[in-house]
């Protein structure tokens, strides 16, 4: 048998375990939008403005300060939640440049926290998934983009060529080996994300053994080197529950930037024989829930939280959207 390849790729997992019951708490809503949450976008990256030596073009910056947590300040406004953003004349020093919206450059720095930012009270300072669906269309693209970015600079200070410190570039968007002039850029781990269904009306949620009791999702796991999207969905399914599926149909993506992930999000039937076999170092539990089972509440305890890209397909599945 294939040695399993899953990592824990599936929503929502933070990057301390075991998951408390305040990472995903039992109440979680659905899902409303037409995409995913941390997919949805409002600004400019500004592309073409990267290689400028001045990419505000003269005009002061909106900058977000991201702690070593990966923690913002928001402030609670009358509407919801805002990202608290620091007005600055110019880039600041290891500043990533954003883009722009209605003619305002944003960016990104690595900082400290503090009680205020240029005068502006911070109500909290709180992270993306804590954050990430009640944010505003504009804030959530921009802290999603932001958070990505400095974990990869966070995460590959050396290049993998030379072993050398290097050079930043482009904005904040290139890192160059200074010994052989190798340019490198950004990278993104593409992720499957499955639900997996009997063609009727059950699908397959499983749990880790380190999330809180009862916490169930869809299935996941990163894209191998040399592998389709559609054949990690296959093999994932087959090395997780031991399924065979077919009719792997794509839904929608969404980046989940802890560090670098994109989630493709798809669903598949199953072909064959539903019963499960896990792949218990992956898989502490996994069944065949029903509709009537997750609209009532009979089933899980708690679904995915609408941050992530797994709640938004089930819910799209339940609707018999998908």
């Amino acid at each position: 048998m294939t040695a399993p390849g899953s990592t824990p790729a599936d929503n929502p997992p933070p990057t301390e375990t075991p998951v408390t019951d305040a990472a995903w708490p039992l109440a979680t809503r659905p899902t409303t939008g037409p995409v995913p949450v941390l997919s949805r976008s409002a600004h400019d990256r500004g592309h073409r403005w990267r290689d400028s030596a001045d990419p505000l073009r003269g005009r002061s910056v909106r900058v977000l300060t991201v702690d070593e947590r990966r923690a913002v300040p928001v402030h609670e406004g009358a509407r919801g939640p805002e990202l608290v953003w620091d007005e600055q004349p110019e880039l600041p020093v290891g500043a990533v440049y954003l883009g722009e919206s209605d003619g305002v450059p944003y960016a990104a720095v690595r900082g400290e926290r503090a009680l205020t930012v240029n005068g502006r009270p911070v109500d909290t300072w709180t992270g993306l998934r804590e954050i990430g669906a009640d944010l505003g269309d504009l804030d959530a693209g921009l802290l999603a983009q932001a958070i990505g970015i400095l974990e990869w600079h966070e995460r590959n200070r050396f290049s993998p060529l030379s072993g050398a410190p290097t050079t930043i570039e482009k904005a904040g968007w290139v890192q160059r080996d200074p010994q052989t002039g190798a340019e490198l850029f950004p990278r993104t781990d593409p992720a499957v994300i499955m639900l997996v269904h009997d063609g009727a009306d059950r699908c397959v949620l499983g749990r880790q053994a380190v999330w809180p009791p009862g916490r169930f999702s869809i299935l996941a796991g990163f894209v191998e080197p040399g592998e389709s999207a559609e054949g990690a969905v296959a093999r994932e399914v087959a090395e997780e529950v031991g399924l065979r599926v077919t009719d792997i149909r794509y839904v929608a993506s969404q980046p989940w930037p802890f560090p670098q992930s994109l989630m493709l999000g798809f669903t598949a039937r199953v072909d064959g024989d539903p019963t499960l076999h896990l792949d218990e170092d992956e898989i502490e539990e996994a069944r065949w829930f029903s509709r009537d089972e997750l609209r009532s509440g009979d089933g899980p305890r708690a679904l995915p939280p609408p941050v992530s890209i797994a709640r938004h397909i089930i819910d799209g599945w339940l609707k018999g959207d998908l």
